[in-house]
């Protein structure tokens, strides 16, 4: 090939779109961000803004958690197939857990899907994109087992100030609700030095906070058989310089030892915040679900956390009308709630995971059952985040300034910001210009039950090099063609809402 043709065939490459379509939990938000890093190292562009699968590449990263999972994916490929007859080049791809899970069928049911890759070898996608448009046929290659670890992948992480940090991937539970450890594998710990060395290359791009990410992230160690291993990954990310904060999700009771209690109450840069789900407070679906805690167990964790940490916020995740709940099993789960005092929960009506022991146990509850507690739920919970959010009211706190959090803020004059504990909170708008990533001070005078505001003058503003990493990345981006965010969840836990029944994993 001439130095011209090569250079035309840079150029064509150059103008191909993607578009990445994701569902399901944080891992998968997590992937999506390293495909849309491969296919932009293999030489494509985002898509523009509102082009709705008109884009040369459309991948579906997809979840296998809930019972409609696979119509929700075959609906959405059924729109594609009129588009893709009408572009010829036009490229689609399957991956995630349900690929992982349904293989050779996705290909019968659509047989316009170009290529099918499981949650093992994400790596492989720009390959199997390319080899699909010389073969002319569709690729399938789901991998058993793990080829690389998702953070030795390239990536484009959807905040300049904020990420993701997978820790681990897979899990060692046998929940009978959750089929991820059949899709995703046991759980394979990455190297503590690869985890440090990630955070500070991200601290040194700018970024300040950081998520550490596992299926079931606080079981970190049992790959290489240290029990304090998480603790002491929490402390030493309390030693890299730049880093002001460090969450993660989503943790185990089982595995939730005083050490881990003891490392957040002692790291300066760890927030007061812990996201536990408790999934029922009846021991008996607990143990129905192979949950290995029971009420009192989880409630002695929640008592210690807040010993060491007074002003921690504590969220969980609850499933309604599981398998054989009765009305006292109910019972219980409201009273622990009462108990825990969540300030916000994340609740779900129970539906069959295909594949999974509770998909097929007796005592199937009705719909209509289900949806009764669960508005019984939802009614105590928001009572009680009211509550706790009320007790915010004159508190002076540090808000992470954050970007697409406020949907009313340009209404409102306002932005928005993440207090350390988490919380979403609406605040007036300084006069001095403040960027996502800066840190604004301000004194909370309202609270709703999933948000606070502080009305008053911002106390003080710190410009951060989170702000300058969020300014130079949109002066980049405001010199080549506009992106599209895909709708990817934020970092940080959303605002629970009510009507979202089902719509996350809540199988950790």
């Amino acid at each position: 090939m001439s130095s011209s043709d090569r250079s035309h065939a840079v150029d064509v490459q150059d103008s191909k779109t993607y578009e990445v379509r994701t569902y399901g939990c944080q891992m998968n938000v997590h992937d999506s961000e390293r495909l849309s890093g491969l296919l932009e190292g293999a030489g494509y562009v985002r898509a523009p803004e509102g082009s709705d699968g008109d884009a040369d590449v459309v991948v579906f990263n997809t979840c296998a958690v809930r019972e409609n999972a696979d119509n929700k994916l075959y609906g959405n490929l059924g729109r594609l197939a009129p588009m893709k007859t009408k572009r010829p080049g036009m490229q689609i791809a399957v991956g995630g857990c349900l690929a992982q899970k349904d293989r050779d069928t996705i290909v019968k049911k659509a047989p316009w899907v170009d290529v099918v890759f499981g949650t093992h070898n994400i790596g492989k996608l720009p390959v199997l994109l390319e080899r699909a448009r010389v073969q002319e046929e569709a690729q399938i290659e789901i991998a058993e087992s793990l080829e690389a670890f998702p953070s030795t992948l390239p990536t484009r992480r959807e905040s300049a100030y904020a990420a993701w940090v997978s820790i681990s991937v897979g899990c060692n539970n046998t929940c009978t609700f959750c089929i991820v450890p059949a899709l995703r594998g046991k759980e394979k710990d990455r190297r503590t030095g690869d985890i440090l060395a990630e955070i500070e290359a991200l601290v040194g791009e700018g970024v300040s906070e950081i998520t550490l990410l596992g299926q079931n992230v606080n079981a970190y160690g049992s790959d290489i058989g240290d029990r304090e291993a998480f603790s002491k990954l929490l402390r030493a990310c309390g030693r890299i310089e730049g880093l002001e904060r460090v969450r993660f999700t989503s943790p185990h009771p089982r595995d939730f030892t005083d050490d881990v209690i003891a490392a957040m109450a002692e790291t300066p840069n760890v927030m007061p915040q812990l996201h536990m789900p408790m999934q029922s407070g009846s021991d008996t679906v607990l143990k129905a679900m192979r949950r290995s805690y029971r009420q009192d167990r989880y409630l002695g964790i929640i008592e210690k956390v807040r010993a060491a940490i007074p002003h921690a916020a504590i969220t969980t995740d609850i499933i309604v009308g599981f398998p054989g709940e009765t009305e006292e099993d109910f019972e219980q789960t409201l009273h622990a709630a009462r108990e825990a005092r969540f300030s916000a929960a994340f609740t779900f009506q129970y539906s069959k995971r295909p594949g999974t022991p509770a998909a097929t146990m007796e005592g199937q509850i009705p719909k209509e059952v289900v949806q009764a507690r669960y508005e019984r739920l939802v009614a105590l919970q928001e009572e009680i985040s009211w509550d706790e959010n009320k007790k915010q009211v004159g508190r002076v706190l540090e808000l992470m300034v954050a970007e697409g959090e406020g949907r009313k803020d340009g209404a409102t004059h306002r932005l928005s910001g993440r207090a350390p504990d988490n919380r979403l909170v609406h605040f007036t708008k300084p006069d001095q210009d403040v960027r996502p990533g800066d840190v604004v001070t301000v004194e909370i005078t309202y609270a709703a039950p999933h948000h606070l505001l502080a009305e008053g003058t911002a106390l003080g503003v710190r410009r951060t090099r989170a702000g300058d990493a969020w300014e130079r990345r949109n002066a980049a981006q405001a010199a080549k063609p506009a992106g599209v965010m895909l709708g990817l969840p934020r970092i940080g836990a959303p605002e629970p809402l009510p009507v979202a029944a089902g719509s996350g994993c809540g199988c950790d």
